[in-house]
């Protein structure tokens, strides 16, 4: 394991960043579940379940596929790892399953979750119906609006939605209602929390479980590669999961690690260090450290901050960290549908821009070969990309 994305520090920080800022009311639950994983994680059979769960119901191994037609567009070679294969969509079943697992195991009978772009609550819905698990999610009433697919995915697998309409109505504030009912129903409650975001052991322990996305795809790629790497690898950015999880297996190779954040958001571009959902990270503040609202056509990276690692990582310059606006997404969404039969979310339609961006600059020179994580499957995001083409035709 690389000695670059481990453990944390004992405080649970990454360099700087990271931490535990939660009420006291909620330390006792996070320091119980930082001692419920490292036992979980140090054990034999914890992962034998987990390893079986991914395989046989989540899909595990996801492929990595050669784009043959955008690399020829683009000038250089294109891999995609396929996430969007995975069960539920995405890459956030990898997580979910590890925290159902955890919740059974700590003996807890409800997990609650929230989300943005609706595909880590139907990842915790999916979960807790495996499980026989009480579930409810917290949604932003303007994402409820964007996803409806998504929302009645939820409700048909059992769950509870629940809309917040405080502050943005956005992931921001979803989170903002999952930490407060979590202090509130801690006793047989376990927060799934879908990013590597928030309080330790939640960086940590998320990044962990999604670990298996870049594992898988360094493997992968060596052996498309006859043994080499790819020269860059790409993810987008809104907490920072599905990055961290490439990231992590790449960080101990000379690949270039770039992620890509939304314009409308841009935390590491624009934000600066300040307290958040209970993490140190870099975050959209104004002067009187409020924080600012971020903006982005994905629910899913609709968020005014990122994950206290991926801060890290930034800091010391292992990694590096772009932006795409609304407009280059939107021709990414339609360039990988059209050359490669491909519909990506909207989220990894970000990292799809900047490599469309980048590709025959010195930023990624002719012939570079490069890794996109292709986080999820485009389905949920085909109604409001009509809408706007359709207006953009009006």
């Amino acid at each position: 394991m690389s000695s670059l994305m481990s453990e944390p520090g004992a405080d649970g920080r990454f360099g700087e960043f990271g931490g535990r800022f939660v009420p006291e009311s909620l330390m006792p639950a996070c320091l119980d579940l930082e001692q419920a994983f490292k036992e979980a994680w140090a054990d034999p059979e914890f992962h034998r379940e987990l390893d079986d769960l991914l395989a046989h119901y989540g899909g595990r191994p996801t492929p990595v596929t050669q784009c043959r037609r955008l690399s020829e567009k683009l000038g250089v070679r294109v891999l995609l790892k396929r996430e969007d294969l995975a069960h539920t969509g995405s890459h956030k079943i990898n997580n979910v399953v590890g925290q159902a697992l955890l919740t059974r195991r700590m003996g807890k009978r409800r997990i609650i979750a929230e989300t943005g772009a609706g595909q880590h609550g139907v990842a915790s819905a999916t979960a807790a119906a495996l499980f026989g698990l009480e579930c409810t999610v917290f949604m932003g009433e303007v994402d409820t609006k964007r996803q409806e697919l998504n929302v009645f995915r939820m409700e048909l697998l059992g769950a509870e939605v629940r809309t917040v309409t405080s502050g943005s109505r956005t992931l921001k504030d979803a989170v903002n209602e999952a930490m407060r009912e979590w202090v509130a129903s801690v006793e047989h409650t376990h927060y799934c929390l879908g990013s590597v975001m928030g309080p330790h052991p939640f960086p940590y322990m998320v990044r962990e479980l999604q670990r298996v996305v870049g594992d898988e795809a360094r493997g992968q790629c060596r052996e498309i590669l006859d043994g080499a790497d790819p020269d860059v690898v790409v993810a987008c950015i809104g907490g920072g999961s599905n990055a961290a999880g490439t990231f992590a297996g790449f960080v101990d190779t000379a690949a270039r690690l770039v992620g890509v954040e939304a314009a409308g958001g841009a935390a590491i571009t624009n934000g600066i260090p300040g307290v958040l959902h209970g993490m140190f990270s870099r975050l959209l503040q104004d002067e009187a450290g409020q924080i600012l609202e971020a903006e982005s056509i994905s629910a899913g990276l609709d968020y005014p901050g990122l994950g206290p690692e991926h801060a890290h990582l930034a800091a010391i310059g292992r990694a590096e960290y772009n932006t795409a606006d609304d407009a280059e997404v939107l021709e990414a969404f339609r360039l990988l549908s059209h050359t490669e039969g491909i519909i990506p979310a909207l989220e990894s339609a970000h990292a799809v821009a900047w490599v469309a961006r980048a590709a025959g600059t010195d930023a990624l020179p002719k012939g570079s070969t490069v890794l996109i994580t292709l986080s999820g499957r485009g389905d949920k995001d085909v109604a409001q990309v009509r809408e706007i083409f359709g207006r953009a035709r009006a």
